[in-house]
């Protein structure tokens, strides 16, 4: 017989729900809260989802467990009065200027102000000046609208394992804070963003490049040329009201035209080319025999900083070949070089992508060749957003596009980068004999896809086999080289994503839960199923380009090396 609770007068079945509070989300009723978010551990600190039990006595929801024949309600005069002095109290030390808010319209705290009715606050705003801390290139943190949830602190220390950020002091004078007080940028924060991610108010933040895009738009001295990232097209729609996974990369392709821009691309070109480079070094790998260590991929820079940070060890284990956006960039700026000298102006490279850490890949130093970068600027999903909105573009009603020529097609392997898994089924197809419809099924089954942390696959290749890992978020990643050191696994290849889920669920992208990235994932695999081509080398862009600019060159263009500032 199935176990049940009474939620205000309803009855409500449980089977594996870990609290109250999910329970009583399954019957369709918002208790507020400010620090649970069901990836990360339970904190129970803001005491906004607390209940009342037929006693009378307080729970707090997300803390508690559900019992058989429970009897709570979830609305009565005590629970209204106490969380409205709650917020009241979090208010009076809080900033308030929300029209010049980052978080305006989307901060958990104002919408719960709205939602309980507060117009005016009874206390004092006791909140001390604390100076912003924009030291980091890809967030900003604003200690005066801090709320003391933790979620920040939970994600980086438990999802992430970075330990960038914690709580310092105690009782009133607590704050959340990188040791000793240091700037993030002082400390081994890999500007993933995942913080900024879960952040309910603006204390931590996205850094916004739109100013500088804005200013480049504007220079008739210079041609503004736009990549677009895999992810970006199964979630910029939510912005405008569209589901969760629709592909609306024709719109988005009509909106940055609308803005401004010279040209636009699709970044899947530069990930089909990073395809043919990993490959490459795989198969090289694969003939010298096994070693210790796999070859780890290198198209995510949050896990490049990681491994800087963490294990340096690694760092002569993982590719060469550059990320797609760093790739496609030096194609771009080599290519419009000749039309540039001729017309005196200059090509300014914009990156939309789904990440925060792709915003501090840009500035390395690595990618600056004679002393002009690559990418000139990274803007988020959400940033580019904010501008088609400035700009008044009715998003739902504009008509798709497609990218401008030379670089206009791409491959479905290419798309399918956004989701975790899914540069090792592109290496996959490359590096497959037969080049079948059969095979490609063959390795859509062979379980690198789906949204786990940690999936492990072995994969016949050649005479031999080969073991290949694909691992997202990177306290798996922590663990999974555990397993590694001690000799417990052997792998030859794995896919390394900073973000859990992979980039459908970066930092720049529009908050997402669970149900959310899955048709995110759907939406990826719905653009391969839909492209005529499924494999990079069957992209004649990539081959022209190796044909011609990338001739001689493709390892001055298409490769990096992390290692030197470690030997």
């Amino acid at each position: 017989m199935s176990k049940y609770m009474i939620i205000d007068g309803i009855r409500a079945e449980f089977e594996n729900e870990k609290n109250i509070l999910q329970v009583i989300q399954k019957i369709g009723i918002h208790v507020p809260t400010f620090c649970y978010y069901s990836d990360l551990s339970i904190y129970g600190a803001c005491r906004m989802c607390v209940v009342e039990d037929e006693r009378g006595g307080i729970l707090a929801s997300c803390s508690t467990p559900p019992k058989d024949k429970m009897v709570i309600r979830t609305n009565t005069p005590k629970l209204h009065q106490h969380r409205k002095m709650i917020l009241e109290l979090l208010l009076a030390a809080h900033c308030r200027d929300c029209t010049v808010c980052e978080k305006n319209g989307k901060c958990r705290l104002q919408l719960l102000a709205g939602r309980f009715g507060l117009t005016e606050i009874r206390f004092p705003n006791t909140k001390t000046e604390i100076p912003i801390d924009d030291s980091s290139l890809s967030v900003v943190r604003d200690p005066s609208k801090c709320i003391l949830c933790g979620d920040c602190v939970r994600m980086c220390n438990e999802v992430q394992k970075v330990g960038a950020i914690d709580f310092a002091h105690r009782g009133a004078d607590m704050v959340v804070s990188p040791a000793f007080d240091r700037k993030l940028a002082d400390t081994d924060c890999v500007n993933c963003g995942q913080c900024a991610a879960v952040c309910p108010t603006g204390a931590i933040t996205v850094k916004s490049n739109k100013k500088e895009v804005w200013k480049a738009i504007y220079d008739p001295k210079k041609r503004v040329v736009v990549q677009v990232a895999p992810a970006v097209r199964v979630a910029l729609g939510e912005e405008f009201g569209l589901e969760p996974g629709a592909n609306s990369i024709g719109k988005i392709f009509t909106a940055i035209r609308m803005l401004g821009v010279d040209n636009v691309y699709d970044t899947c070109v530069g990930a089909d080319l990073t395809i043919m480079e990993e490959t490459a070094e795989l198969e090289e790998k694969l003939s010298r025999g096994e070693s210790k260590y796999p070859l780890f991929t290198s198209c995510c820079p949050a896990w490049i900083r990681f491994a800087e940070t963490k294990h340096p060890e690694l760092l002569p284990y993982i590719s060469t070949s550059k990320s797609p956006m760093q790739m496609f960039g030096a194609v771009l700026k080599e290519y419009y070089k000749p039309a540039d000298k001729e017309a005196d102006m200059e090509t300014y490279s914009v990156a939309i992508m789904p990440c925060t850490a792709k915003k501090y890949e840009a500035a390395r130093e690595e990618f600056v060749r004679n002393g002009i970068k690559d990418v000139d600027a990274v803007i988020t999903t959400k940033e580019v957003a904010h501008m088609i909105k400035e700009l008044g573009i009715q998003f739902n009603e504009i008509e798709p596009s497609a990218p401008d020529m030379p670089f206009s097609i791409s491959s479905g392997a290419g798309a399918i980068f956004g989701v975790t898994g899914g540069v090792t089924e592109a290496a996959l197809r490359k590096l497959s004999v037969k080049k079948t419809n059969a095979e490609l099924k063959e390795i859509e089954y062979s379980g690198i896809r789906g949204l786990n942390g940690i999936k492990a696959a072995e994969i016949p290749m050649g005479d031999g086999v080969a073991r290949i890992a694909v691992v997202s978020g990177l306290g798996n990643v922590e663990q999974l080289l555990e397993k590694i050191e001690s000799g417990e696994e052997h792998f030859d290849f794995v896919e390394v994503m900073a973000c859990p889920n992979g980039c459908i669920a970066g930092a720049g992208q529009p908050f997402s839960h669970k149900a959310d990235k899955a048709n995110r994932a759907k939406g990826m695999y719905n653009v391969d199923k839909e492209a005529s081509i499924k494999r990079c080398e069957e992209n004649p862009v990539v081959a022209n380009l190796y044909q011609g600019m990338l001739k001689d060159r493709s390892h001055e263009l298409l490769h990096v090396d992390y290692t030197h500032d470690s030997k």
